[in-house]
């Protein structure tokens, strides 16, 4: 099944008085199951492909299919409600919210999206567990190692059963060591299941754990390779 589907996907931004051409008819598809990487230097493109895939912001031109919706027939309402339900985002920042506990940030998602709160926390401590975090549900993030936090964002991005996350530079502020075993546990969790992963990255170690990978350059697909 197509997860993801982009034709002729252009993006211009106006920056102090001239257009910067961040992608200039970017066509991909992405199956359920994969992972994969979308590369390339700084000012390639990635991160602008990953935001208008995640329905964060809006091409200027082309067309995006998301689990099955065509983006641009959706109001904003309803594409707040795609991205609570299909698309889960890890974040190089990791983006968990400072005053709420692991277990919060975790379940904050389910909560969202109206499930009971004693079901959103089991679900949740199950999610945890799932990543390693057993026993780190009350903590918050100050309180954990920057390894720690990006597998409680892994953890919240997966507790809704997304049918795609994306990954943009999730390894960018973690040391090799810790980044491997990101990369490990998430790996496992796309094979165990079945979820989809896109990553944006200049990491060479991610493009190496890819299943596929994709290169853009100055907001073209330069070049594609699969594993």
């Amino acid at each position: 099944m197509t997860v993801v589907e982009t034709k002729d996907l252009v993006k211009n931004y106006a920056l102090n008085g001239l257009t910067v051409h961040a992608l200039q008819g970017v066509s991909l598809s992405f199956e359920s199951g994969e992972f994969a990487a979308v590369a390339g230097p700084s000012g390639s493109g990635k991160s602008t492909f990953l935001h208008l895939v995640g329905c964060l912001d809006a091409p200027t031109s082309g067309s995006i299919s998301v689990a099955g919706n065509n983006v641009a027939e959706l109001s904003r309402k309803e594409l707040a409600l795609l991205r609570r339900r299909n698309i889960g985002f890890i974040f190089q920042a990791y983006n968990l919210i400072p005053v709420l506990s692991a277990l919060e940030n975790v379940s904050l998602p389910l909560t969202l999206l109206g499930e009971p709160k004693a079901e959103a926390r089991r679900i949740s401590l199950k999610a945890l567990a799932e990543v390693g975090l057993e026993g780190y549900e009350n903590r918050r993030p100050k309180e954990m190692s920057g390894g720690q936090q990006q597998r409680v964002a892994i953890a919240r991005a997966l507790v809704k059963k997304p049918a795609l996350i994306l990954a943009d530079e999730p390894t960018a502020n973690l040391d090799s060591k810790t980044g491997m075993e990101i990369l490990e546990l998430m790996l496992a969790l796309n094979k165990n299941e079945g979820t989809t992963f896109i990553f944006s990255t200049h990491d060479k170690m991610v493009m190496d754990y890819a299943h596929r990978l994709v290169l853009l350059r100055d907001g073209l697909v330069a070049e594609e390779t699969r594993k």
